[in-house]
This record gives structure tokens, C-alpha cells and sequence, in this order.
């Protein structure tokens, strides 16, 4: 039975707009439009319409899946045990960040004791999933680059360790002026880092990173995880940052 554009966002429990975007690039085109002006949706549409939202569940950007989903070699069948593999190892790792989290917190009360290594169990940095943002903007070069870097560097727990213990510095400040000092000195660390273990970062490759933490909200969901509006806090600071130290 072909359902109404209002009928089907309040069944998905997304908005009407959306749809209508959906629509408007090609992303998902309702199966017929009356004479009246009615968009009715099939239930291929509705199908179609699963798949997109489970990419985006897992953070693709709308463009990459509308060529996935209108290539000729698609297959919802396949798509859909990929989605299952992704969305259990997510769980898998959600589930270890959340026993880490319950530690910290008997920790904090007293009634445990934890192991630095500990603090840290859950974290995955193993796995860029922005590299195709990075390739457009800097190039395949610099980024076979700085991953060769990285395999290089080891990539090691120690390593990891670093990038989780800035932001939770910065995680502590980012209530002060990104411009202060103490943000300054915090944010230089995560420049250094950047540069000491993921390739080389120019100032305005630099800045322009910390505006994808504000741009791209998988970026801000991953860093936000740490303090809302760290990522925020981030983009402003980096930004200072950058331009402070390009006189």
C-alpha cells in the first residue's frame, strides 16, 4: 500500500523535510507523484529508505550513499549483512566503553582502584573513518604519507593513550576563552601530537581540521563523547591557533 509523505515520516519517526531532501537529490524519490501533488511511497521506497538510514547510522556522508545505493552492483541482501557486521562490532566496542565508564565511576567513588591502561580500554583509534575526507582535502599523498608515518611510529598503545589524555585536558577547559593561555599551550599539545604521530600538518591544514569537528558531526558526535562542546571548543582554539602563529 503506497503511503503519503507525512504517513511515512511519522512511521520512521524522521521529518518531513528530510523526505523531501531525500528527494530533492535523487537520493530517494517517491514511487509516484498525483495530480494533486501527492508523493506516495512504495514499499521498495520504504526498503531503499532502511538502507540509507542504516548508513547513516553509520556515519556516511549523503553523497557517498546515494552511489552505493544507485550503483548497478548494489545488493540490499549484502548491504544489509554488512550493516549487521558494522553496527555489532560498534556494539561491541559501545559495550567496552560503557564498563569503562562504570569503573571510572566506582573509581572515583572509592570502591575500586584502576590501572591507567584501565582508564583507556574501549577506545579505538585503530580506524580513521574520515580518511576519505582527508584524501579530498590534502591529497592521497600527504595521507599515504602520514599513515606510513603512524605504521612507522607503531601506532602503539602509548600513542592512543596521548590523543585520549589531551582531549580529556581539553575536555577540562573548554568552559575558558579558546584563546587563553592555558587553551593555547593545551591545543599546541594536540598540534604537536598530530604531527609527531599522524604526518605533517601545515597551520591552515591545521585550522581547516578543526573546522571539520564542526562541520562533519560524526567528527563532533566522536569528540563530544569526551564534553559536549569540546569539538566546538577545539575548532575555535585550533583556529586562534593557527592564525597566531602564522605572524
Amino acid at each position: 500500500m503506497a503511503m503519503k509523505v507525512k504517513e511515512l515520516a511519522d512511521l520512521v519517526g524522521i521529518s518531513v523535510r528530510t523526505l523531501h531532501y531525500y528527494d530533492e537529490i535523487g537520493l530517494l524519490s517517491p514511487e509516484e507523484i498525483t495530480d494533486a501533488g501527492y508523493r506516495l511511497y512504495s514499499n521498495d521506497n520504504l526498503e531503499m529508505l532502511q538502507q540509507i538510514l542504516f548508513f547513516r547510522e553509520l556515519g556516511m556522508p549523503l553523497k557517498e550513499i546515494k552511489q552505493m545505493v544507485n550503483s548497478s552492483s548494489f545488493d540490499k541482501q549484502d548491504a544489509l549483512k554488512q550493516h549487521q557486521k558494522m553496527l555489532l562490532e560498534k556494539r561491541s566496542q559501545l559495550d567496552k566503553l560503557i564498563k569503562t565508564v562504570e569503573k571510572s565511576i566506582k573509581h572515583m567513588k572509592g570502591e575500586i582502584q584502576m590501572t591507567n591502561k584501565e582508564k583507556f580500554e574501549g577506545f579505538d583509534f585503530s580506524q580513521n573513518p574520515y580518511e576519505d575526507e582527508a584524501r579530498k582535502l590534502w591529497g592521497d599523498k600527504a595521507v599515504d604519507e602520514s599513515k606510513a608515518k603512524a605504521k612507522v611510529a607503531g601506532m602503539s598503545k602509548d600513542a592512543e593513550k596521548v590523543v585520549s589524555e589531551i582531549y580529556l585536558k581539553l575536555a577540562a577547559i573548554r568552559d575558558a576563552s579558546p584563546k587563553s593561555e592555558e587553551a593555547q599551550e593545551a591545543i599546541k599539545e594536540w598540534y604537536d601530537c598530530l604531527n609527531n604521530n599522524f604526518g605533517t600538518y601545515t597551520l591552515d591544514a591545521f585550522k581547516g581540521l578543526g573546522q571539520m569537528y564542526v562541520d562533519d558531526q560524526r567528527f563532533t558526535k566522536n569528540i563530544d563523547q569526551y564534553g559536549e562542546g569540546l569539538a566546538k571548543f577545539m575548532c575555535d582554539a585550533m583556529g586562534h591557533f593557527a592564525d597566531a602563529n602564522k605572524n
